[in-house]
């Protein structure tokens, strides 16, 4: 009799005790997995098909690294490549915390169990999946690429699975150390963005094979890789290449360097898991001491008193907390600072490219309304009047430009420095300003105009069904217009380019500055009339969802 079939609780812990931990572990992740394939046949077919996909990606993955045997280059690859895997492992969890519900360790608090036994039972069970399968066939695929000689070979047969080993403590030690975050809102926050992130890294990972193609193949990574082979689980596949090469005394210290590593990792996991079973959570301990009113300290204090304030604050909070406007803004900071910079690293940029990070920014303007989805309702009570919808839009304004402002200007002074051009520096950071008023106005007035509703389920969601019109309407109207309210600078700067008076391309900042502003705020002007006559149907629009 098991945990699995016990019919009465107290014959549960005999049984566990008799038969061990890891054979009821297995058991009980091979039945759970198996029933949450019964669920649904979509389920099933999703499941199915990912696992083929894997098998197959595996085995294409193994047959790549076997035809390198002999390549001079080889244990470069296996090696970085293993780091790169292990890295995955200790991140994904803090991305992907309900990827395995069924090893949750916040299931098992109340049970009798004590966490060295435990240990052992979610290590071995936890290489029951597709993750451990893919990361097998990688290593496997690596020793046999740079392994060669019986000692290669005995050192392959302990490298492959203590790499795994390594690599899957290391996972569920992050996020047992990290499963209260990742089941509050904060780590709900810290899941959303997580495609955010892979977009990000795809970018530099883009940015450095194009490095890599012209700096002559894997032989310019060879200084990186001789540090990461010494660095678990990688130290593990290096001592294969040492073992490869009859340096026996380094082959065993990489090894032990892994199986040290393995042991703290281990320990850490045992740490965290009890800290998990015996310490009370923030639900059982009362909030005393916390002020009930608003947190007017640190640089809220700074703000604004009255309306202006009151509406910055507010809009600066949900860019913290909420977070789909969150991950919007992240967004934006990281692909406005990546274009201009990377372009301006490989040489093929301008600093005029500075301006896409105001343009990336100076979107968060649109639909300011529907960003507060339902919650709308409350700042419609409180404008009766154009002067009220126009301090609450100058104030949103305000807000944006905070963060927007200061970042502008470092993102132009930074690819200014990289490429070397500071003549162009007041020059775009001038032409920066003014495409920012102009975003500010005719986001403003869309705002107003073409406001849509923002659904709050699904992470990547940003339109209520049957709205993808209107938000296409203000988005692509709201760029025309961009252009066309720059025009007066955009001449002003191609003339001086052409009549070559590069010297007296610092006026364009006080200009841009001045003419930005100007448009900022008639905008704004424009819009609050058409605001506050507007408040029905804005607010229907922004409830649909």
């Amino acid at each position: 009799m098991t945990v699995l079939d016990s019919p009465a609780g107290h014959d549960a812990v005999p049984a566990v005790r008799g038969q061990g931990l890891v054979p009821v572990f297995v058991r009980l992740k091979l039945a759970l997995l198996r029933n949450g394939l019964r669920q649904s046949s979509g389920r099933r077919a999703v499941y199915i098909t990912s696992l083929v996909v894997t098998l197959l990606f595996a085995a294409g993955q193994v047959v790549g690294l076997v035809a390198l045997r002999g390549h001079a280059q080889a244990e470069t690859l296996v090696v970085l490549l293993t780091a790169v895997v292990a890295l995955g492992w200790a991140v994904m969890p803090l991305f992907f915390p309900s990827g395995d519900e069924t090893l949750d360790p916040g299931r098992l608090v109340m049970l009798p169990l004590r966490p060295r036994p435990l240990i052992g039972a979610l290590l071995v069970s936890s290489l029951i999946g597709v993750g451990p399968l893919f990361t097998f066939a990688l290593v496997l695929g690596s020793v046999i690429a740079v392994g060669r000689g019986a000692a290669a070979a005995v050192a392959a047969v302990v490298a492959v699975p203590l790499t795994l080993l390594v690599c899957v403590a290391l996972a569920r030690s992050v996020a047992t150390a990290n499963v209260r975050l990742l089941t509050s809102r904060k780590g709900r926050d810290l899941a959303l963005l997580s495609g955010l992130v892979i977009a990000v890294g795809i970018q530099f990972v883009s940015f450095g094979a194009q490095r890599l193609g012209r700096a002559g193949g894997l032989s310019s990574l060879e200084p990186l890789a001789d540090v990461v082979r010494w660095l678990p689980p990688a130290s593990a596949l290096g001592a294969v290449g040492s073992a490869s090469e009859g340096a026996h005394g380094a082959a065993a210290g990489q090894l032990l360097l892994s199986v040290l590593a393995l042991g703290a990792l281990l320990w850490l996991w045992q740490r965290s898991l009890a800290k998990l079973m015996t310490s009370p959570d923030g639900s059982t301990i009362a909030a005393a001491g916390r002020d009930a009113g608003p947190d007017r300290s640190g640089l809220f204090a700074l703000l604004p008193g009255g309306r202006t304030g009151a509406v910055m604050e507010r809009s600066l909070r949900y860019i913290a907390r909420d977070p789909k406007t969150k991950a919007t803004w992240v967004a934006a900071l990281a692909v406005g600072l990546i274009v201009p910079v990377l372009n301006a690293v490989q040489g093929s940029g301008s600093v005029y490219l500075a301006c896409f990070a105001a343009g990336m920014l100076g979107m968060q303007m649109y639909n300011q309304f529907g960003q507060d989805t339902s919650a709308f309702w409350m700042v419609a009570l409180s404008i009766s009047s154009a002067r009220d919808a126009y301090v609450e839009l100058r104030a949103r304004a305000l807000a944006l430009l905070l963060i927007t402002l200061p970042y502008t200007v470092l993102v132009t002074a930074v690819t200014a420095a990289v490429l070397g051009d500071w003549a162009t520096l007041p020059a775009s950071m001038g032409l920066s300003f003014a495409l920012l008023g102009a975003m500010l106005a005719t986001g403003a007035t869309a705002s107003a105009l073409f406001p849509y509703s923002i659904p709050q389920e699904g992470a990547f969601k940003n339109v209520a069904p049957g709205q993808a019109g209107l938000a296409w309407i203000s988005i692509l109207g709201g760029m025309v217009a961009c252009a066309l309210l720059c025009a007066p600078v955009i001449g002003l700067t191609v003339w001086l380019h052409v009549a070559d008076l590069r010297g007296w391309l610092w006026l364009l900042l006080p200009v841009g500055a001045v003419y930005g502003a100007f448009l900022g705020w008639l905008g704004v002007r424009v819009a609050a009339p058409r605001t506050a006559d507007r408040l029905p149907e804005i607010l229907a629009a922004v409830s649909k969802g």
